[in-house]
């Protein structure tokens, strides 16, 4: 079974029809035993990177979510859920996040380097590019579009977390992982069966 982190900010509805379609159990709650018996979690996200924090931290959620992949849990962050999986986010003053990666989630210029204007925030389909097609993630998954609604992106410390990016003017970090810990910019929900495949990988992760 997976768990779908329910502290407010997420995109319940959607992931957990995903979820629905693909006959995979799971549970949405906030609720830290039962959560704690899942196999997998999930952290969805949308909205302000620092009122997400905050609310994790006054919960206890964020130190249960470190324990509980420390401990070896897979978790899947999607969307906001994705770069609060990082050190810190520039979005309304500097905001510490759940520190599994190193890097930090920085704002769309709106402007390129030749001076033009682009629009912020990007948002629709973009394509996939694969940095590491050998990812027990992408198994078996196509380099096509997926759906983005996003004004920040993440900048890592480390390349080799990219499993795979979108261009929007720079290189947008549209996958991530760092050992058993995952993250999507896009919403696999919202990205048709190029989305499904991989929350179908990710619950194949999930039961190992």
């Amino acid at each position: 079974m997976i768990g779908i982190i329910d502290y407010g900010m997420g995109n319940l509805y959607s992931v957990s029809k995903a979820l629905e379609r693909m006959n995979y159990n799971y549970i949405v709650t906030d609720n830290k035993e039962k959560l704690h018996s899942c196999k997998g979690l999930i952290l969805p996200g949308v909205g302000s990177f620092r009122d997400a924090m905050t609310i994790l931290n006054e919960t206890g959620l964020a130190s249960f979510i470190k324990d509980e992949v420390a401990q070896g849990k897979p978790l899947l962050g999607i969307c906001l859920g994705m770069q609060l999986l990082f050190d810190e986010s520039e979005e309304n003053g500097i905001t510490t996040g759940l520190q599994f990666l190193q890097g930090k989630i920085v704002r769309f210029s709106g402007t390129t380097a030749s001076g033009e204007s682009y629009k912020v925030p990007h948002m629709g389909w973009n394509k996939l590019n694969f940095h590491h097609p050998e990812s027990a993630l992408l198994k078996s998954v196509e380099q096509g579009h997926v759906y983005f609604v996003h004004s920040y992106y993440a900048v890592p410390g480390n390349q080799d977390v990219i499993l795979a990016s979108s261009t929007y003017d720079v290189e947008v970090p549209a996958i991530v992982g760092k050992g058993n810990v995952y993250g999507t910019q896009f919403h696999p929900e919202k990205s048709s069966e190029i989305g499904l495949a991989i929350l179908m990988n990710f619950a194949s992760i999930v039961e190992g």
